[in-house]
């Protein structure tokens, strides 16, 4: 999942590849609550996995996000 995430981030959000690792911040790639918003709407989209921003702004690094969307895909 971190890769799909990875590619999404890349793609649609204009992020630096060389940016996302697992380990990254938000903070590390630029990632601001508008963007997360943005990120929300794409997972929802594109993966039918609906994941609010607010639950992404919680987590710390990209590689949490990753688990909180592959958690959430699991359940669909």
């Amino acid at each position: 999942m971190f890769d799909t995430l990875k590619e999404i981030l890349v793609s649609k959000l204009k992020v630096t590849p060389e940016q996302v690792t697992p380990e990254s911040t938000k903070d590390d790639i630029e990632l601001d609550s508008l963007a997360v918003v943005e990120l929300s709407l794409v997972l929802e989209n594109e993966l039918g996995i609906t994941i609010s921003d607010d639950e992404l702004l919680e987590a710390e690094t990209i590689g949490e996000m990753a688990e909180l969307i592959e958690s959430r895909s699991l359940k669909v």
